[in-house]
């Protein structure tokens, strides 16, 4: 794929056209909000629920669409992240459930992030503020229709690259109602409109600023607060009112912020002129507040239509009245008469203005309605539960599997089966390593994302937190974000340690959690039936299964040649019992055998018989060896589920094994595998020599190995599967 292109106009056309446009000062202030922005980014080492990623270079729109709705946010209990789009890294999707999008044009490293974030099922909302997303609406901007023909075509294209951002992601949150409507007749997605509020530091600042305001009763100041007058032609719906109030009254002054050159109409009442540069927001409350009058004109446009209401969201905080255009926002948010003034006409501005001169009891009871509702409902602390409530509804069902390690091993492979398969059906599944390494895992069933515990911090909410092992429980038991906590129960590992460990006590402890605390989970019969009778705990059950594309059956043939003999287990494992394994081998006529050993961690002892070693074999590879093996001699003590038996006998090998509970569900003497006593080393051996010998007797084992393996095939189990983590 082509490189894309990172900004809609190239940086040098930006300075040329800013400083032709709009002068100096606005191109220093420029400059210094695109290095903020670039270096407003970080190393990631947490996992959070939300990144904003900022594509917009100019700062009074990503405060109120970034930073604010992040207040809003983390005020209902999200965790949250920004980034400036152009520093945007694709690796960091596995720290984050969602990824909100503001102004964001289409990138390499955006659609990469978009298109992995939908393999993992996690949500992309986009926002956007204004009409900036086709050029049916931004041909009607004066600015835009001022440029020349090769700024034309590079803006043009960012427009474009815009709309294909927004049609990536999976639903939209936009600040009016005229957006709002564009977006759902053109796009057919989910549609929030959640408002522009100000900050908890802007109402601060504005009840700073009602304290500071210095009464000016010989001057009646009303203030217009905007940008160049050469690219706005709002002014002229005021102008005529404006004009006409300060010649029949000599009190009447006129502020106005910003980079502006007055029309000549105005020389006249040069004196009562108040000219400001534009300011730091953190400076605006006080500004606002000096004014008697706070006006807000709208020329009639779609592109108007969809603006926000923000002037009189920051004029009601600082008890200033608005005057503004009946249209758009304006006309949703205002109740003329009651919380602003609303005009359409030149004769309305007139009337409105007059009102507010001459009217100041009434004015006074508008101010302080506005107050009222801006301070409660048009602040992030107070205003976010329709935004938290919409995200989280569109945000896939998440579950941690919390793994004291990676590496592979029985439980760990039913673990990663079981996420694949909820991947598969649309959950966000983060697997949470307790070892340093959080390598993503990569199989034949697809990507999993993990991260790593001993390496980053938490503050994500999950819906499901799973232990699967009992060093795991604490991470589970003690995160305090959580709709519900499980207990993956795969074996009694109190067993697992030898006696006199205290590693016994606590490995039986977690199964002693009082009522509520854990749902305890288990892939074994036995492992159900023992929680139940020894500790009182109810377990749901799903039976283990196997991916029997990749166990492929094949025939062996046992004439002319050496018994490939499989030993599996690590040895450093007592309860692995891999020794008596090499006792009953060195019990064989070793010319007649070829000795195997898999092993995921503990080598071979110097007294162990190897002939081929097979060591931390991949789980996406394990089926080689046993396909490439005749015989598997199997002797643990203690299994929840014994996988190797099952897994030999799919390849259309044969299973001795030593029965214990992890092997009973599904091993039947005689039927599908051979058993021997365990500890019985004479009976193992002449069970390997009655397969070796016998023809008939290894056509009814594979007879019979095919019902069972077939039983297990996972395809048939997800449905269950689903149900177990529901």
């Amino acid at each position: 794929m082509a490189k894309q292109k990172k900004s809609r106009i190239s940086l040098p056309r930006k300075v040329v056209w800013t400083l032709k446009n709009e002068g100096v000062s606005s191109l220093v202030r420029k400059t210094k909000n695109y290095v903020a922005s670039k270096s407003a980014t970080k190393d990631n080492l947490v996992v959070k629920d939300l990144l904003f990623i900022n594509g917009c270079g100019l700062p009074h729109p990503a405060r109120y669409r970034v930073d604010h709705q992040i207040e809003q946010l983390e005020a209902r209990g999200f965790s949250c992240d920004k980034v400036f789009y152009d520093n945007l890294d694709p690796s960091v999707l596995k720290f984050y459930r969602g990824f909100v999008f503001f102004h964001c044009p289409i990138t390499d490293e955006v659609e990469a992030l978009i298109n992995q974030a939908h393999y993992f099922n996690k949500t992309c909302f986009f926002d956007i503020d204004d009409l900036v997303i086709h050029r049916r609406y931004t041909n009607q901007i004066p600015y835009v229709a001022a440029m020349d023909r090769e700024d034309k075509a590079e803006y043009d294209d960012g427009v474009i690259r815009m709309e294909k951002t927004l049609k990536l992601c999976d639903c939209l949150i936009t600040s009016t109602s005229a957006l709002a409507r564009e977006l759902s007749e053109n796009y057919q997605k989910p549609v929030l409109i959640n408002r522009n509020v100000a900050s908890e530091e802007m109402l601060k600042l504005s009840l700073d600023a009602i304290s500071a305001v210095q009464p000016h009763p010989e001057k009646f100041i009303i203030g217009y607060l905007s940008g160049s007058i050469t690219h706005n032609p709002d002014f002229d719906l005021i102008k005529p009112a404006i004009l006409r109030l300060m010649s029949e009254h000599s009190n009447v002054y006129l502020e106005v912020m910003g980079y502006l050159d007055l029309p000549e109409e105005f020389e006249p009442f040069k004196r009562r002129i108040i000219k400001k540069k534009f300011s730091d927001w953190r400076k605006l409350p006080k500004i606002i507040a000096d004014l008697d009058v706070n006006l807000a004109p709208l020329a009639p446009s779609i592109f108007n239509e969809a603006k926000s209401e923000n002037k009189w969201t920051e004029a009601a905080l600082v008890n200033t009245l608005t005057i503004a255009s009946d249209l758009g926002a304006f006309s949703e948010v205002i109740e003329d008469g009651k919380t602003g003034l609303l005009a359409k006409t030149p004769d309305d501005w007139y009337e409105k203005l007059k009102f507010a001169l001459e009217s100041p009891a009434e004015v006074a009871a508008i101010v302080a309605r506005a107050n009222r509702l801006a301070s409660k409902r048009y602040v992030t602390t107070y205003s976010g539960r329709d935004l938290s409530a919409y995200i989280e509804s569109h945000l896939a069902k998440n579950i941690g599997f919390v793994l004291p390690t990676t590496n592979v091993s029985g439980g760990v492979n039913v673990v990663i089966k079981h996420s694949n398969i909820l991947r598969n059906h649309g959950f966000d599944v983060t697997l949470i390593s307790e070892a340093k390494p959080s390598d993503n895992i990569k199989n034949s069933d697809g990507e999993l994302n993990v991260v790593s515990s001993v390496v980053h911090d938490f503050v994500a909410h999950f819906d499901t937190l799973v232990a699967t092992l009992w060093t795991t429980t604490n991470f589970v038991k003690s995160y305090p974000s959580v709709n519900q906590r499980a207990y993956l129960v795969q074996n009694f590992e109190t067993g697992f340690a030898e006696p006199g460990n205290p590693a016994r006590f606590v490995a039986n402890s977690t199964y002693c959690s009082p009522a509520g605390t854990l749902q305890y989970l288990t892939i074994s019969e036995w492992c159900k039936n023992w929680l139940k009778d020894d500790f009182g705990q109810s377990a749901k059950y799903v039976p283990n299964g196997l991916d029997l594309s990749r166990f492929k059956f094949h025939e062996r043939s046992f004439r002319g040649k050496k018994i490939k003999l499989l030993v599996e287990g690590n040895s450093a494992d007592y309860y692995k019992n891999v020794d008596e394994s090499f006792r009953v081998v060195e019990r064989l006529d070793l010319s007649k055998f070829e000795i195997h050993y898999l092993s995921y961690e503990g080598e071979p002892k110097s007294w162990y018989h190897v002939d081929h070693f097979h060591h931390k074999v991949p789980a996406d590879k394990v089926h080689e060896v046993y396909a490439s093996c005749d015989i598997l001699l199997k002797s643990s003590l203690l299994e929840s589920f014994s996988y190797p038996p099952l897994e030999m006998m799919a390849t259309g090998g044969f299973a001795v094994v030593a029965p214990n509970e992890g092997n009973a569900e599904y091993l039947a003497d005689g039927d599908n595998c051979l058993l021997y006593e365990q500890g019985n080393l004479d009976s193992a051996v002449a069970q390997i020599n009655r397969l070796v010998e016998d023809k008939a007797l290894r056509q009814r084992l594979a007879t019979g190995a095919k019902i069972t393996v077939h039983s297990r095939d996972w395809q048939h189990l997800e449905d269950r599967i689903i149900k177990f983590y529901d």
